[in-house]
């Protein structure tokens, strides 16, 4: 561990890891920070999904667009944040664009004017179409290069199409736990040698059951924790 990690605060629950040489937080909130950039990195919001199924006549429960905005809020309170990159599916479809679900993310984004914003596009983006130009969000498409990262939507860009260290969503990641009979089904960070995806922060987004390939660690996200798993690692 270098000197550099002794300068590094990690507030409680947070995991601090190196990734390419950068250090980076895994944070309970389901977000990585990168510190030295002021950036928070964040995976599979999906503004609007609620509304979505609403619109196809199925019962779910509002604010989740709120509950969104007031978990980014409070790791904007929390931490020296100067960007916020979502790593694609801003958006959840076309019907996200609704009156309301838009007028929320304005009024959000009124309030802070200074915060740089970026989109990589995910598959969801490309079907919903761009966020409307008054939230001021910077559009690009996968990979994103910030030396030493590649930020995608998708975790299985590689060499040559991503290089460097590539961190990505997509598959909403969550592991099962399970012991004497009782299991728990816990998002978690798959961090590898050459690739970290980060579990879904959106509320009412579910997730996918994964399993880590040769040489990830699992990451754990456990209430207000995040939590390493030592028997998660494979291959070493």
């Amino acid at each position: 561990m270098s000197g550099g990690w002794a300068s590094l605060a990690v507030p409680e629950g947070a995991c601090a890891v190196e990734l390419a040489g950068e250090q980076v937080l895994l944070l309970p909130q389901k977000a990585l920070y990168w510190p030295r950039m002021r950036l928070l990195a964040v995976a599979d919001i999906h503004f609007g999904k609620a509304a979505s199924f609403r619109a196809l006549g199925v019962p779910v429960p509002r604010g989740t667009t709120t509950e969104n905005l007031a978990l980014l809020d409070l790791l904007l309170a929390a931490h020296d944040v100067a960007h916020v990159m979502f790593l694609g599916d801003f958006l959840h479809a076309r019907s996200a664009h609704a009156p309301a679900t838009l007028a929320v993310l304005s009024e959000w984004r009124t309030r802070r004017p200074a915060l740089r914003l970026t989109l990589v596009r995910g598959n969801h983006d490309l079907r919903a179409g761009d966020p409307p130009p008054q939230l001021g969000i910077e559009l690009v498409d996968e990979p994103h290069w910030l030396a030493p990262f590649a930020f995608c939507h998708h975790p299985e860009l590689a060499e040559p199409a991503a290089p460097g260290y590539v961190l990505a969503g997509h598959v909403h990641p969550v592991f099962h736990l399970a012991a004497r009979g009782d299991a728990l089904r816990l998002p978690c960070f798959l961090i590898g040698e050459q690739r970290a995806v980060l579990p879904s922060f959106g509320a009412f987004t579910g997730g996918h059951a994964v399993r880590p390939a040769a040489g990830e660690r699992v990451f754990l996200v456990a209430g207000d924790m995040v939590l390493a798993h030592a028997k998660l690692t494979v291959g070493r």
